[in-house]
C-alpha cells in the first residue's frame, strides 16, 4: 500500500521528535525541498485521519499565549507504516534504475 506524498512528510517530520502543528508545517517544507506546503487546515484534516488510523497519536498538549499547542508524535503503528512505505520506495526506485541503465551492446 503506498501513501500519498504529504502523508509520508508528515509520518517523516514526526519520526524523530513530537511536534506541533507549525512545526510539522515547517519540517515538511524543509524535508521536502519545498515540493509539500501544507495548509493548517490540510494539515489537522490529515492529522485527524492519522490519529484515527492509529498511525499518530496525541503527545501532550501545552498553553502558549493563552493559546493550546497540541504536540503529535508517531504511533509505533505510524512507524511501522512509514517502514513500510521506505522499503516499497527502495525497491520501486531499484527497479526504476535497473531499467534505465544502458543494455550492453550485442
Amino acid at each position: 500500500m503506498s501513501i500519498r506524498e504529504p502523508t509520508f512528510f508528515i509520518l517523516t517530520a514526526l519520526a524523530k521528535e513530537p511536534l506541533h502543528g507549525y512545526g510539522i508545517i515547517r519540517t515538511v517544507g524543509e524535508l521536502s525541498e519545498g515540493r509539500v506546503k501544507l495548509q493548517a487546515g490540510t494539515l489537522y484534516a490529515a492529522l485527524d485521519r492519522l490519529v484515527g488510523e492509529g498511525s499518530v497519536s496525541l503527545d501532550r498538549e501545552e498553553a502558549v499565549d493563552g493559546r493550546l499547542r497540541r504536540y503529535y508524535r508517531l504511533s509505533d503503528g505510524g512507524r511501522a507504516l512509514l517502514t513500510a512505505e521506505v522499503e516499497l520506495l527502495r525497491k520501486n526506485a531499484s527497479v526504476a534504475a535497473a531499467r534505465l541503465r544502458p543494455s550492453p551492446a550485442l
